[in-house]
């Protein structure tokens, strides 16, 4: 992961606030698709954890920040390939934590994500959950 030529996400934590992840998911979500959204609650779960170290939390807030941002390598409005670099950023954010997340983050997203996604299908969400 860490050959991907990735830009750093630390630039993108200025974009992260609570209310602003909410907002893009509740408006995104369908047209993001469920992989993005498990990663990014995923990500957001271990944020809030007490447990998670600060410098992951930073990780986190990055990766979350460059969801979030309207402007980003390729568009979020772009059908289909506009929330690829979002899972990318995503992705390496939670390669980058793995070891802070628990069982129960992992169903707290299933959780949240059988809210928005009634009939999901969890064989979507290998490699994420």
């Amino acid at each position: 992961m860490e050959n991907l030529n990735l830009p750093d996400f630390s630039k993108y934590a200025k974009g992260f606030s609570e209310s602003k992840f909410w907002d893009k998911l509740a408006a995104f979500a369908k047209s993001a698709g469920l992989k993005v959204v498990a990663a990014a609650l995923l990500l957001y779960y271990v944020l809030k954890s007490e447990d998670t170290p600060r410098a992951d939390k930073a990780k986190i807030v990055g990766a979350l920040g460059y969801f979030i941002l309207p402007v980003d390598i390729i568009p979020d409005f772009i059908p289909v390939a506009g929330f690829t670099d979002d899972l990318a950023a995503l992705t390496w954010g939670i390669w980058s934590v793995a070891k802070n997340i628990t069982p129960e983050i992992k169903d707290q997203t299933r959780l949240k994500l059988r809210d928005w996604f009634k009939d999901m299908d969890e064989e979507e969400l290998k490699g994420i959950l």
